[in-house]
């Protein structure tokens, strides 16, 4: 079009400040424009410093504000949908610092998400600034490095879900590492997140992209050798989602499954061959109504209900596996619809959901619920957690063997009927990847997982990391796109796109294993990978 993307008429863009007009300095990355900003005054005449001096001057500040909080790479123009969640919540931290508000309470929920451990520490000391200036601050948080520097810290636990709900301890960091519960034992070391003893071996099949060009990216060629866990890193804002995100996977999605969505620029791809798929396993729900759950969506429902059908007072009546199925009619009370719940419009407010008064929630009809084996009802098996029903099921192998995947992944706590929705991201990933675990594979199958431990404690991120180990010894290959040093510290080969966020970023700084990037001088992750690999 006639505004070349700049959304501007052609006499807005005919003003221009030191040869740049409006258009040009929004396309610039943050750190570029305060640079600009910060040079303009001392070109100015007299007349112009009068005018402008106090509006350079709140502009430095502000973007002062957005350089504290790690978003050195982005630029003002930058859509908002293609921001990550962390960038959004950072940006708005950006605007309350601004605001210099006073008496305020700020409740964030994992700020460092998607930030690399450089930045970390800026964003701790924005805090502090907020802090400072009289403010409380709440963050919900599992970074070692925030826990450290809180001034007051509330453990919740013992563990999850039933088993859980409980204040443990609260008190400062330094009380904390004396105590006993599971975070401070990971925190004081008595429990850590092992180093391998021995790294898989690179193998001699390779899946090799040249000319990946999209975004920042710098013309580069990038080889993944397959069979291994390759943890790809660097500094947010580098190029590490357009590379995998959006080049690798729609390649290979396109591939293997005819997938729509277009990969960002490169020349070719090459032992596409020696791979049979791609499955890219990430934090969105796996089921967007009450109706979907764990059970439904890992295919160990079909089994249960089939299992149920076989019960002699079932073969009596005739009852086909939709008679125990909530969502067609039949089985289900009508007046819920099989849902458990009654949805009450409320007028200018959320929508509230109460308990069935006639199933009392349990989302069958009477008859349905006569049925029962080893004494349950198909709703008593809902409400099992995992735990249990791997105990009630141990005779049925198809059944168990699905259930016991959901186990090992650390969700023994959820029940089989618990509502999709009400599943944390770690949650809804790890059901996920228990689901792939499951099915039997060939070993030649790649898995993507872009920043698996965002809300995941210590403990969490060592059972994700037997997991995703589990799939490695079968021979599959698994990408991770991380900044958390326990995972980086325990993958067979690291690839660091860098040096820098935005158009300081996109190249290959390094690739090779843990021990060697620690050598490396060109890598902002080295110096955090060296303290985790020499503090055994």
């Amino acid at each position: 079009s006639s505004c070349l993307g700049s959304r501007l008429n052609k006499e807005s863009l005919n003003f221009f400040i030191e040869k740049k007009n409006i258009s040009e300095l929004c396309d610039m990355d943050i750190v570029v424009l305060k640079d600009w900003f910060s040079k303009i005054e001392s070109k100015f005449d007299e007349r112009k410093k009068i005018i402008g001096s106090e509006i350079i001057k709140e502009l430095n500040k502000r973007l002062d504000f957005l350089l504290n909080v790690g978003l050195d790479y982005l630029s003002l123009n930058r859509p908002s949908k293609s921001l990550s969640g962390g960038e959004s919540q950072r940006i708005r931290l950006a605007t309350q610092i601004g605001s210099q508000l006073v008496g305020v309470l700020y409740i964030l929920d994992e700020p460092s998400i998607g930030l690399h451990q450089r930045d970390n520490s800026k964003l701790i000391e924005s805090l502090k600034g907020l802090r400072d200036i009289g403010n409380s601050i709440i963050v919900v948080e599992h970074d070692k490095e925030i826990m450290e520097k809180a001034d007051y810290i509330i453990d919740i636990g013992p563990k999850a879900g039933k088993n859980g709900g409980e204040i443990i301890f609260k008190g400062t960091f330094e009380k904390m590492i004396k105590a006993n519960t599971l975070t401070a034992q990971f925190l004081n070391g008595n429990r850590r997140i092992e180093i391998p003893r021995k790294r898989r071996k690179k193998s001699t099949k390779t899946l090799t992209l040249i000319g990946c060009s999209g975004n920042n990216l710098k013309d580069i060629d990038v080889e993944f050798p397959l069979g291994m866990i390759i943890g790809i890193t660097g500094v947010s804002g580098s190029g590490k989602s357009t590379l995998i995100n959006e080049t690798l996977y729609p390649i290979l999605n396109n591939y293997f499954f005819n997938g729509v969505k277009q990969p960002m620029p490169y020349k070719k791809i090459l032992g596409i061959d020696n791979i049979d798929k791609v499955i890219e396993i990430n934090q969105t729900p796996i089921g967007r109504t009450p109706r979907s759950n764990p059970a439904t969506y890992t295919g160990v429902y079909s089994d249960i209900r089939s299992l149920f059908t076989m019960t002699q007072e079932s073969l009596i009546r005739g009852y086909k596996p939709g008679r125990f199925s909530f969502n067609v009619v039949g089985g289900r009370c009508e007046v819920c619809q099989g849902a458990g719940l009654r949805k009450i419009e409320m007028n200018f407010l959320p929508d509230v959901y109460v308990n069935c008064d006639n199933c009392n929630g349990k989302r069958f009809n009477r008859e349905t619920l006569e049925i029962r084996y080893k004494g349950k009802s198909i709703s008593d098996v809902l409400n099992m957690t995992i735990n249990e029903s791997c105990d009630f099921f141990e005779n049925f192998p198809k059944i168990f063997r699905k259930l016991r995947t959901i186990r090992e992944v650390g969700l023994g706590y959820v029940t089989l009927g618990q509502q999709s929705t009400t599943l944390s991201g770690g949650e809804a990933q790890r059901i996920k990847l228990a689901t792939e675990l499951s099915k039997k594979d060939t070993g030649n199958t790649m898995y993507i997982l872009d920043e698996p431990t965002t809300g995941l404690h210590f403990d969490d991120i060592k059972v994700l990391l037997e997991m995703i180990n589990k799939l490695a010894e079968k021979g599959n290959t698994i990408i991770i796109i991380e900044h958390n040093m326990d995972v980086i510290k325990t993958v067979d080969y690291i690839i660091e796109v860098g040096p820098n966020g935005g158009r300081n970023g996109g190249e290959i700084i390094f690739s090779g294993s843990p021990e060697n990037l620690i050598k490396s001088s060109k890598s902002p992750t080295a110096e955090y990978l060296k303290k985790e690999l020499t503090s055994i």
